[in-house]
């Protein structure tokens, strides 16, 4: 367990904390993805295909959806604390998916109509539902931020020595899928929004889980750069 209590604004340089600065991107992509939200008049193509009215709304994946922010934010609590390589790798990958995500968001903005005007039925996890709808637009949909998120969180999780046993992963693993196919059953994203954000995972994952350690191994070989 890394020892915080010595932490102090001059010392987050030290060998010690500097994995801390990796943090520093996340309000970095926050401002940038609040001026895409909010800030620019961007022209969006809506996502859509026809296996998309096949999947039926269904309000009570509104629980595995939100549960995805306390699932991303334990593995960067869990990691920072307890496993300082797998937090670097978590970090990598963010960095690499979120920054893509957002040049694609961009570049070519999307958005979705998939929304229901109407509902069946009138419950509590509904009304969590409508909020959802107001606070959130349904701009920059594609790829999925919370699918690359989830899958984030599984794939340091298998970097990660005391979660990547069969017990961890018999729950973690249902929990990516369900945080994942909630998008599409609340009719946040489109069946495409999911496939493009596998394939950006796909993508990214050796170079943020493979990659690193291939250059440490290159460096305690004896040399200081690599090309």
């Amino acid at each position: 367990m890394v020892n915080y209590k010595n932490l102090r604004p001059w010392n987050l340089n030290s060998p010690e904390y500097r994995h801390l600065l990796l943090l520093i991107y996340w309000p970095v992509y926050g401002l940038t993805f609040w001026l895409l939200e909010r800030g620019l008049n961007l022209t969006y193509h809506p996502v859509e295909v026809a296996f998309d009215a096949k999947i039926p709304f269904c309000e009570f994946f509104v629980f595995p959806y939100y549960f995805w922010f306390a699932f991303l934010f334990g593995i960067h609590v869990y990691t920072g604390l307890y496993d300082i390589p797998a937090f670097k790798k978590l970090m990598y990958f963010i960095m690499i998916t979120y920054t893509v995500t957002t040049v694609i968001y961009l570049v070519y903005p999307t958005c979705q109509n998939l929304r229901p005007t109407e509902f069946a039925r009138d419950n509590f996890c509904v009304d969590i539902v409508k909020a959802l709808y107001n606070f959130d637009t349904n701009t920059n949909v594609c790829p999925s931020l919370h699918v690359i998120g989830s899958f984030a969180v599984l794939f340091t999780t298998w970097n990660c020595k005391k979660l990547r046993s069969f017990k961890f992963q018999a729950v973690l693993v249902p929990l990516t899928v369900l945080i994942s196919i909630s998008t599409v059953f609340l009719k946040q994203h489109s069946i495409v929004d999911i496939y493009a954000a596998l394939i950006l995972c796909a993508v990214a994952y050796p170079f943020a889980y493979l990659l690193p350690g291939r250059v440490k191994k290159i460096k305690t070989g004896g040399l200081e750069t690599v090309r």
